[in-house]
């Protein structure tokens, strides 16, 4: 059975809310790189990109992080832009749910091997059981959920929705 969560309109508005956070966390950067882990993340990132774009004439710059989930450590993570790309840049790292944090803890930690000027971390659902140390900076809803619940995210033009199994 699925439960709504959020519907269309409920994520355009965590999206925009997302975004001007990030924008007034960085009012003086000349740019900020969005990087979305691949999937549901980068889906997620591409829309705040779209969103910061025009609330602001910083450069905003997508990358694209990508591991393999289940085994991080193994895959490794690697990025569409460079490692020199992100010295000195404020850097947010985005995934669609943040469920158990080690998604999010491997990408922190691929981009803790740069000097940057700042790392945050957003996400559209924080679900609030976590076997790593990991926090997301910017969050569009909180969810306290059984280990056997499931979070799902879609992505779909005008039908955005997230809801729980």
């Amino acid at each position: 059975m699925q439960h709504t969560i959020l519907s269309h309109l409920q994520i355009q508005h965590k999206i925009e809310r997302i975004a001007y956070q990030i924008y007034e966390a960085n009012v003086s950067e000349e740019e900020i790189i969005i990087a979305g882990i691949d999937g549901g993340g980068l889906a997620f990132a591409k829309k705040i990109v779209a969103k910061l774009k025009k609330i602001t004439e910083a450069k905003i710059v997508l990358c694209k992080l990508s591991m393999d989930k289940t085994d991080p450590l193994s895959s490794g993570v690697t990025t569409s832009l460079p490692d020199a790309d992100f010295v000195n840049k404020s850097v947010v790292i985005v995934d669609d749910v943040l469920n158990s944090g080690t998604t999010l803890i491997y990408g922190v930690h691929h981009f803790l091997k740069t000097p940057l000027k700042q790392l945050k971390t957003a996400v559209l659902v924080n679900r609030n059981h976590k076997k790593y140390p990991v926090k997301a900076d910017y969050k569009g809803i909180s969810l306290s959920t059984s280990l056997q619940e499931h979070v799902n995210v879609h992505f779909e033009t005008k039908n955005d929705r997230v809801y729980l199994d």
